[in-house]
């Protein structure tokens, strides 16, 4: 097709330039036979230049500039050819007649070649037709010239019409990208969205740092818009995962954390795991479900689940099996209490590295019921640790939390006690590199608050909230995995490390962003209701203990918490707590701040 255009082409640009350089006057006949006569080597001579210069190769509906520049060269070079051999025959042919022609062939060339691309903008540009979307981007850089270019040619988004473009950059506001006018900063999105009657925006900024983002997030959530958003440039610009638009999103409830994810050595990582044995206690929860999954990728000499939850380990095992097929893995039922049990594994296969996510971790539930609290964390900890000293592991890696510092209820000072389990089996065993690590709330967890939010505002409401000011350091189930794999890497012995998690955050306005995230309006569609605090809870997190102190590691993200001073018969105290934990002790509580120095129980605050 391509081919025959372009003969009909030469023919148009050859006839027309000699008619346009005679004023469309009568054409002298020796001037007119040097054409016609010549014609058919003409065409030859286009036709094979342009299939040298890669002319019926290129993909048209992506035609750019290069291909632009492809067919300019292209239509000068044969136009060269077809007057040189000309000149040396001595055929008769006006010298302004070659600019006509070569500049009437590119015309022509340019025409039929970028007609699809032409038509779809003048589609594009159409009125707005019913079922279409009025959209906004958000951001007028170099990714919402690509996002305009491929939703112009892509027929999966036909749907979407670009009304108009926010940018903070003043000096960008009233020009245009790619005919759509960008109409103002950011404290403009909601009245442009009003003026331009706008369903969905779309923000174009990949290069953002997590912070921005949330702040365009809650500036969009005034509106009732859908918001979507491009991720990261690296996520957005991988030519091996589909096409630029693809990457196109709905914002989840990760983009409210407002900080940068935390970024780790994958390589270091990956060479401390490849063909080794590793253990993951609780390997069917939210975090060891993913630790699970960031191993497999590693490709471990085995990867032991080991969980007393059937239907959490059965989940996990099935989708590490369809992902990884050639993964040694070893799904195990059984619980941390059960020393023997633990054993049997411990003697079986030898693992190199541990993991211990195994743990009860709801506050509310554990200060009803505190005596399963030390069993479980405690005891669980300590019979995993003995087996580790034991079998000469080379890493255990205990999963920790914020509650453990000045912990006000029991299930904070139960991992607090892990924390000092594994800072005592660091100065007994000279095999082992015990460690712990310390991490906030982890986004979208089993048990964590927004699941509970977005349940709560799929039943109508309210949302429920302990306290207006309580806040939480949050993370991502990523990041929480990504800091306790490179612990694992920096591990030496008896460190507690914590994650840089960057300004806590207000529970009462994740609750006013996930109800907007849901398209809902706070206090009118769905009312946030104040409960007071729960047993055991406290208004705000703390990361570190003041005595801990800090330490840089390599990646500034992490830090390490200086070992405190642990009592010489700690072990003994230990193995009293667990007697009593196992008789189901009443006064539990108070066993435990004899261990727990800086335990306070709820009540007991002042």
């Amino acid at each position: 097709m391509l081919i025959l255009f372009d003969i009909v082409s030469v023919i148009a640009a050859s006839l027309l330039a000699l008619w346009m350089r005679f004023d469309f006057q009568p054409i002298p006949a020796d001037y007119l036979s040097t054409v016609t006569h010549f014609l058919a080597i003409d065409c030859l001579i286009v036709v094979a230049l342009f299939a040298v210069m890669g002319l019926y190769t290129s993909i048209w509906r992506y035609a750019s500039m290069p291909e632009l520049i492809s067919i300019i060269s292209a239509c000068i070079g044969s136009g060269l050819v077809i007057y040189l051999y000309k000149h040396m025959m001595l055929l008769a042919s006006p010298r302004s007649y070659w600019f006509i022609f070569m500049a009437l062939l590119i015309f022509f060339t340019c025409g039929v070649r970028y007609s699809y691309r032409i038509g779809r903008a003048m589609l594009h540009a159409l009125p707005n037709k019913s079922g279409s979307r009025s959209t906004m981007i958000i951001g007028g850089g170099e990714a919402a010239r690509m996002l305009l270019d491929e939703m112009a040619r892509n027929n999966q988004h036909n749907g979407s019409r670009v009304q108009c473009i926010i940018d903070d950059n003043r000096q960008k506001h009233g020009t245009r990208i790619r005919g759509i006018k960008i109409v103002g900063g950011r404290r403009d999105i909601v009245t442009a969205a009003e003026k331009y009657k706008i369903e969905q925006i779309i923000i174009a900024i990949p290069s953002a740092n997590k912070e921005s983002v949330a702040k365009i997030v809650a500036e969009c959530q005034k509106t009732k818009c859908e918001i979507k958003i491009l991720p990261s440039i690296v996520a957005s610009m991988d030519e091996n995962s589909g096409s630029f638009i693809q990457k196109v999103r709905p914002i989840s409830y990760e983009d409210f954390l407002g900080r940068d994810e935390i970024i780790v050595n994958d390589e270091e990582i990956i060479n401390s795991l490849t063909n080794k044995t590793v253990l993951v206690t609780g390997g069917g929860g939210s975090i060891g479900s993913e630790l699970c999954r960031q191993i497999a990728k590693a490709e471990p000499k085995v990867l032991i689940i080991f969980d007393i939850y059937e239907n959490n380990a059965y989940d996990i095992q099935q989708e590490l099996i369809r992902d990884y097929p050639e993964l040694n893995l070893a799904t195990i039922i059984g619980s941390v209490r059960d020393s023997a049990r633990l054993e049997k594994v411990f003697d079986e296969y030898k693992p190199e590295i541990v993991f211990h996510a195994a743990a009860h971790k709801h506050v509310p539930l554990m200060e009803v019921s505190p005596n399963e609290a030390i069993k479980n964390n405690c005891l669980g900890t300590l019979n995993a640790v003995k087996l580790a000293h034991k079998y000469k592991t080379n890493k255990f890696v205990l999963i920790s939390t914020d509650k453990a510092v000045r912990p006000t209820n029991i299930m904070g000072a139960s991992k607090r006690i892990c924390e000092m389990i594994v800072q005592a089996y660091a100065k007994i065993s000279k095999n082992t590199s015990y460690v712990a690590v310390r991490f906030g709330n982890v986004l979208g967890s089993n048990g964590s608050v927004i699941p509970l939010f977005l349940k709560q505002i799929e039943a109508g409401g309210p949302v429920t909230v302990t306290h207006k000011e309580v806040t939480r350091y949050f993370m991502t189930i990523s990041e929480a995995v990504s800091l306790v794999l490179q612990a694992s890497v920096y591990a030496e012995g008896g460190e507690i490390f914590v994650l840089d998690m960057g300004k806590p955050v207000k529970i009462y306005d994740l609750a006013k962003q996930i109800i907007r995230y849901k398209g809902f309006e706070p206090g009118k569609d769905i009312d946030i209701k104040i409960t007071g605090l729960r047993p055991g809870e406290k208004l705000y997190e703390e990361m570190l203990m003041d005595e801990e102190g800090l330490k840089e590691t390599p990646n500034k993200l992490i830090l390490i918490g200086q070992p405190i001073k642990i009592k010489e018969d700690f072990l003994d105290d230990l193995d009293q707590l667990i007697a009593a934990a196992q008789k189901n002790n009443d006064d539990i509580k108070k066993w435990t701040a004899k261990l727990v120095t800086t335990y306070r129980p709820a009540k007991e605050q002042k």
